[in-house]
């Protein structure tokens, strides 16, 4: 009768090998996790501005004040999301971000208020709030490219691109709301200095671009026409953004291409394009 010996592996060795296989797992997507979180912060503050301008423009329109809400929850959720940072210049970075959101919630929060308790709001901190907004946006930028340096990784091209393309159509939506809102000669953007229908020449070339990159699956080749019908349904109406103004539509349909867009970036960057 052959005697036979217990295999012996120390729960401590499985969990070590196990650790050593998936940590550089690990570590490979933090830094494409947060930058994930950054643009979709970028994208939270920039709706809740163009949706303040909707709300400001359209009286105190209830719908907007819920969507105001929930562009800050959600910013709010992607900044406390972020992990630890790369190095010490990032480090820096994230500790400006999160003063600088703080700064930029409240004084929306404020503007909402005043609206709510007088039914307007002064000029003079809608225009602060602007430039809290653009000095958010240039902090979060700057993050976003300290990352990539700092851990070495970056985002994939085709990925960037749909991101990039997501944060045009948000600032296309945020000045076309400020122009219809404005008081007078009034006009607070999102820091585009460019016209509105010269953003829109733009978007529409790289949706193009997009569009014909060798790479695309048939998923995404079908999500991208799906976007482009709908782009095509607003384009003329932000090509001739001075005739007939039609905020509430553009607001609709940006978000619509927006979430569009952002499916596709997730297919992107799941295939590492």
């Amino acid at each position: 009768m052959s005697s036979r010996r217990p295999l012996a592996f120390p729960l401590s060795a499985l969990l070590a090998s196990l650790f050593a296989f998936l940590s550089p797992l690990m570590l490979n997507a933090a830094p494409a996790d947060d930058l994930l979180r950054l643009h979709q912060l970028r994208l939270a503050t920039q709706k809740s501005l163009g949706d303040f301008y909707m709300y400001n423009g359209m009286e105190g329109d209830q719908r907007y004040a819920r969507m105001i809400g929930e562009s800050l929850q959600e910013g709010q959720a992607h900044l406390d999301g972020l992990g630890e940072m790369p190095g010490d210049a990032s480090k820096a970075l994230r500790a400006q971000l999160q003063s600088n959101w703080q700064n930029y919630r409240s004084g929306l929060q404020a503007l909402m208020d005043a609206m709510r308790t007088q039914g307007f709001t002064d000029l003079q901190p809608v225009a602060d709030l602007a430039d809290s907004n653009q000095r958010l946006m240039a902090i979060s930028q700057e993050l976003y490219q300290k990352i990539q340096q700092e851990s070495g990784q970056s985002v994939p091209p085709l990925t960037q691109k749909s991101r990039e393309q997501s944060l045009l159509m948000q600032n296309i939506a945020l000045d076309y709301a400020s122009r219809s809102a404005s008081v007078g000669a009034s006009f607070f953007g999102g820091g585009e200095e460019r016209a509105i229908d010269e953003l829109a020449g733009e978007f529409a070339n790289k949706l193009d671009s997009l569009s014909s990159a060798q790479q695309n699956t048939p998923q995404i080749t079908a999500a991208l026409n799906s976007i482009g019908t709908k782009w095509r349904y607003i384009e003329k109406s932000l090509r001739n953004y001075n005739e007939n103004t039609v905020p509430f539509l553009i607001s609709k349909y940006s978000d619509s291409i927006i979430e569009g867009l952002e499916g596709v970036s997730a297919q992107y960057a799941a295939s590492q394009l």
